[in-house]
């Protein structure tokens, strides 16, 4: 696996975060190399005020703050994360760390975006740089090729204005464009429904994973949360919008709860679902993390999961294992870790592997779905 993006006679040493020995996955991708290769022969002078959105691991952060004033804005705690190491690990300046969320900067000479998977996380940024960005400001993203559809061209010219597209690069496409539509349309970040048949109302902000509607694994695992009179504690790891934790809550009025994501806006979101629907004097507790690093061993007697399979843009199986490894570590003895997977997954072999087949049993499975359960001894 390469960790050295070498381009215009300098080298610049990159790792994913959390950094991995074993790890198969590139920290950048010719995206990140074809805005560098556009931005290097657009010969601009050094001093500007340059907007991310989206930095991945930092490759883009890296290449830019060594003679521009770099800010960044991402919705992933691991990408902040990997973004701050690698730009100690290649001594560069510091850059400006912003979620999504927060504001876009008073003064920006240019915008650089990796385009999001999520519609709704693309359609919230091109509103809010259309409120915030000068006509004159060159607003240039990136994608792979086969993702730049029709209707996401449509987005940039609905939401932000005059759009048009490069030759294709190594697979990949840029996207130009200027802010200058008519009308300027007010995008809201929320997002709310009721879950069928429950008394559960979710909103949900707009990188949240499925926050349009509830996904099918999480409705299989709504059906099957334990009433624990004895649960004094709990947490939701990959919390998401926060469903699983509002319904354990429901369930467990006693128990206090902690819910874990390392989307900025899955945190808040499930703090605010999680408000909305228990109240505001249970103890709750909302945290963007990279799985449960540095949390306390034996913590908790109950680990809630339901695990994403990719990272960025890559999929990946890792991120599942990571969860497993570190809800064993924060688990009493006799705690259990309850898990919602893909059957074709198999988290039955994992789980079995770092707990003992003997601690792992099926609670339940449809024809798409299973739910394990499995016991610290």
């Amino acid at each position: 696996m390469n960790i050295e993006l070498s381009l215009h006679h300098q080298t610049l040493t990159l790792h994913r975060y959390p950094v991995r020995s074993n790890e198969t996955l590139q920290a950048w991708d010719a995206g990140d190399e074809y805005l560098i290769n556009h931005i290097e022969e657009m010969e601009l002078p050094d001093g500007l005020n340059i907007l991310i959105l989206n930095d991945q691991f930092g490759a883009l952060s890296c290449w830019f703050s060594g003679k521009h004033q770099v800010t960044v804005m991402s919705d992933s705690f691991l990408a902040h994360k990997g973004i701050k190491h690698n730009l100690q690990q290649n001594h560069c300046p510091a850059v400006t760390l912003l979620t999504t969320m927060d504001a876009i900067p008073n003064k920006v000479d240019l915008v650089l975006m990796q385009i999001p998977r999520n519609n709704r996380h693309l359609t919230w940024q091109l509103s809010q740089l259309r409120q915030s960005i000068d006509i004159q400001v060159p607003i240039i993203a990136v994608n792979k090729a086969k993702e730049i559809h029709t209707s996401t061209l449509n987005l940039f010219s609905r939401y932000l204005g005059t759009t048009t597209t490069s030759l294709a690069w190594k697979k990949h496409r840029l996207v130009f464009s200027t802010a200058d539509c008519e009308p300027v349309l007010n995008v809201s970040p929320n997002t709310t429904w009721q879950v069928t048949d429950s008394q559960i109302e979710l909103n949900n902000l707009p990188n949240v994973y499925s926050g349009e509607n509830l996904d099918q694994g999480a409705r299989f695992l709504l059906e099957h949360l334990p009433t624990l009179p004895d649960l004094a504690h709990f947490i939701d790891l990959g919390c998401g919008n926060g469903v699983l934790s509002v319904k354990m809550g429901q369930l467990n009025p006693q128990a206090a709860i902690t819910c874990v994501d390392e989307s900025y806006m899955a945190v808040e979101s499930a703090r605010l679902n999680l408000i909305a629907n228990l109240g505001n004097d249970r103890s709750i507790e909302c945290v963007a993390n990279n799985c449960l690093e540095q949390f306390a061993a034996g913590m908790t007697e109950l680990v809630l999961c339901n695990p994403p399979f990719h990272q960025q843009q890559a999929i990946t199986d890792h991120i599942a294992w990571q969860m497993f490894c570190d809800a064993k570590h924060v688990l009493k003895k006799g705690g259990k870790l309850l898990v919602i997977g893909n059957r074709h997954l198999r988290y039955d072999l994992k789980l079995s592997r770092l707990f003992g087949k003997s601690h792992v049993k099926t609670v339940a499975g449809n024809q798409k779905f299973v739910i394990l359960e499995a016991i610290k001894g």
